[in-house]
């Protein structure tokens, strides 16, 4: 994680990034995105989500910020606010779920950070993906563990397929 000059908080939250920045305590952190494994899933998983979000009573944003402490701001990949909409432009109470999806530069120590403040925020389950391997984990305040066949929630019960989020082809 290169750190650089301290920015001001007010500064970055009145500026405009392409691809949008975390900020962790005055340093700007670039995301690692932009590759089409990366894409696909993000945007499977939201789709998957979205098309879900009437019966399960939630809300799905992908790419949103959220203030997780008050000098620190993370991007999930996708997050999902269970209960009425949200009329903030930043999140400031914490999402039922945050996924992360692995990019190939992405160091597990900055993700386990991450993960981290997720749930130190309030954040109930945080997926980690990795379209690489082909895996994915789900971290909950009680624990973690690998998902070997469904990415789950409950309350409400959220039930990917990790056939249907990797199938024989991510083409």
């Amino acid at each position: 994680m290169e750190r650089g000059t301290l920015v001001p908080v007010e500064e970055y939250l009145s500026t405009s990034y392409r691809p949008d920045r975390e900020y962790v305590d005055g340093q700007l952190l670039e995301r690692n995105v932009g590759e089409r494994d990366h894409s696909k899933l993000q945007m499977f998983i939201s789709a998957y989500l979205y098309n879900r979000r009437q019966e399960l009573g939630i809300h799905v944003f992908p790419e949103q910020r959220v203030q997780v402490k008050a000098s620190r701001f993370r991007v999930p990949d996708v997050c999902v606010v269970k209960g009425a909409e949200p009329s903030e432009q930043i999140l400031t109470a914490p999402p039922f779920l945050c996924v992360e999806i692995l990019s190939k530069d992405d160091r597990m120590s900055e993700m386990q950070e991450r993960i981290e403040d997720y749930l130190s925020f309030g954040v109930r389950y945080v997926w980690v993906v990795d379209p690489r391997t082909r895996r994915a984990h789900v971290h909950t305040s009680g624990g973690s563990h690998e998902a070997r066949d469904v990415l789950r929630t409950d309350d409400p019960e959220i039930a990917l397929p990790l056939d249907e989020l990797f199938p024989k082809s991510l083409g």
